[in-house]
C-alpha cells in the first residue's frame, strides 16, 4: 500500500453573481472579479460579460465557506457584498438538459433560467403563478425555475421571485447559460448529462 496522498480532484464550477454593474450600482469590473478568484486558490479562471460569470477550477471542500471567502474579498475591495450561487459543472449541464422549453431555445433572450440556493417549499408553485403574466410559463425543476417570457422579462414581476420561493435566485438568459457550459466544457471533457 503507497504513502502517498491522494490526488486532489480539481472541479469545474460555475460562480454566478447576483445584482453587480446594474444601473450604475455595485461596479465590479470582471478583472478584479478574476483576480479575487485566483487569489482563492482558483485556477483557469475566466469571466463572462459584465453580470458576474465565472467558469473556474477549484478544490472546494465547502461550498459556503468558499461563498464567504469570495464575498468577503469582494466587500472589502468594493465595499458591497453580492449574492453568489456556486454550481459544479455537472449540476450545471443537467439543469440545461431539464428545459421544458425547447421550442423557445430558438429566441434565447425569452428563455431564462433562476438558480435556486436551494429547493423551495411545495407552496411556491402557487405562490410564483401569482407573478406570471399571461404571455409568460414557468417550470420549477430541482433548483431552477425555468421561464419563457415571449414578450421579455423587462416587465415582467419575477423579478420578485426571491419571496414568492423564499430562497435566493439569480438568473440569465438562455443564451448566456449556453455560453457558460461552453466555457466550464472547455476546461474538461464535456459533460454527459444525466
Amino acid at each position: 500500500m503507497s504513502d502517498e496522498p491522494e490526488p486532489i480532484t480539481m472541479a469545474i464550477w460555475i460562480a454566478l453573481l447576483r445584482g453587480i454593474n446594474v444601473g450604475g450600482r455595485n461596479r465590479l469590473p470582471m478583472k478584479s472579479l478574476a483576480s479575487i478568484f485566483t487569489a482563492a486558490g482558483c485556477t483557469d479562471v475566466a469571466t463572462y460579460i459584465q453580470s458576474g460569470n465565472v467558469v473556474f477550477q477549484a478544490d472546494i471542500q465547502s461550498v459556503d465557506a468558499f461563498a464567504r471567502t469570495i464575498g468577503t474579498a469582494i466587500e472589502a475591495r468594493h465595499g458591497f457584498l453580492p449574492g453568489l450561487h456556486l454550481i459544479e459543472r455537472r449540476e450545471f449541464a443537467n439543469a440545461i438538459a431539464a428545459n421544458p422549453y425547447e421550442h423557445a431555445t430558438a429566441d434565447p433572450k425569452s428563455l431564462h433560467v433562476f438558480f435556486l440556493n436551494r429547493e423551495p417549499a411545495s407552496t411556491a408553485p402557487a405562490a410564483v403563478e401569482e407573478l406570471r403574466s399571461p404571455s409568460e410559463s414557468f417550470e420549477i425543476i430541482g433548483r431552477c425555475l425555468f421561464l419563457h417570457a415571449p414578450d421579455g422579462i423587462a416587465r415582467s414581476k419575477f423579478a420578485r421571485v426571491d419571496k414568492a420561493l423564499q430562497t435566493s435566485t439569480t438568473a440569465r438568459n438562455w443564451r448566456t447559460v449556453n455560453q457558460l457550459r461552453a466555457m466550464a466544457d472547455a476546461l474538461g471533457a464535456p459533460t454527459k448529462d444525466t
